[in-house]
């Protein structure tokens, strides 16, 4: 199995088109992304630093929930563990019209349900789930609040990965729940699994599904989805990242088409990857 910096070079190549997410949220693509933390005032401190973002609590009836907002716009939020089982993690959410209805889909499929749907206010609707390999994500069905107020721009969300220990079956679970769309795309010695939503085309790719390696499983990984942070220099984030007590889970690369990319795993033991992605036609 290849490294995840491989993995990720579908990032910006789907038949020669660059793919990015947007904020005109179709059914099935991420539109929010939310951090679980043990300690958010030290994971405030932490992320404001890495990204230059502020963090504005969402009020004492949001029982610890703030928001990370890059000049004044909502690039991703923050909570508190709300029970004992909680674990860091970032947790990519996926726009969708009814939320109870996928929640019977994910239910149909063999995924649990991590807690039901239920009403934000009047900002939407929200529930969350496993996969049946592991990995955690959740919904988002909009009211008020359509989902973040910026992605792909540098400081804000640009891509999702699911790392799976099986991804076929992986594959075929969010087929059933989202009906995405699938493209094999050759990354040297394997294949790399696209996503995009329903109904949309290559360009509306947000995403992908990588094999863990054997050998990566060994090492205590399990299946999770890694969200990917456009910055302007992917070293010196991970430099700062790294001074401020997070660990380099893969150093900064060059992938050819794609940019610099690099992996990172918060002090409190959350996953994600930052890209400087390439100039359009390079």
């Amino acid at each position: 199995m290849p490294g995840w910096k491989d993995a990720g070079a579908a990032r910006n190549t789907v038949e020669g088109q660059r793919t990015m997410l947007t904020t005109a949220y179709r059914p099935g693509a991420p539109d929010w992304l939310d951090l679980t933390s043990p300690d958010t005032a030290a994971s405030v401190a932490f992320y404001t630093t890495v990204f230059d973002w502020t963090y504005a609590s969402a009020g004492p009836e949001a029982g610890g929930y703030g928001f990370f907002r890059q000049d004044g716009r909502t690039v991703a939020a923050l909570g508190p563990f709300t029970d004992t089982h909680a674990r860091p993690a970032w947790t990519v959410y996926f726009c969708t019209l009814d939320a109870d209805r996928t929640t019977d889909l994910v239910r149909e499929a063999g995924g649990l349900i991590r807690f039901a749907p239920f009403n934000v206010f009047t900002s939407g609707r929200m529930a969350g789930y496993t996969d049946p390999t592991g990995a955690d994500f959740a919904v988002w069905q909009p009211h008020d609040v359509s989902g973040l107020d910026t992605v792909t721009e540098p400081g804000s969300l640009c891509w999702t990965e699911c790392w799976s220990i099986d991804a076929g079956a992986a594959g075929t679970f969010y087929r059933t729940v989202f009906a995405w769309q699938e493209q094999e795309v050759p990354m040297g010695e394997f294949l790399y699994t696209v996503l995009t939503p329903p109904g949309g085309g290559t360009e509306d790719a947000h995403g992908g599904i990588v094999q863990l390696a054997p050998e990566q499983t060994a090492a205590g990984v399990s299946s999770h989805w890694l969200p990917y942070f456009e910055v302007p220099d992917v070293d010196a984030r991970l430099a700062t990242a790294e001074r401020l007590g997070a660990t380099v889970r893969t150093p900064a690369a060059d992938v050819h088409g794609v940019g610099r990319l690099g992996g990172l795993v918060d002090p409190h033991g959350a996953a994600f990857a930052v890209i400087t992605s390439a100039p359009p036609g390079t």
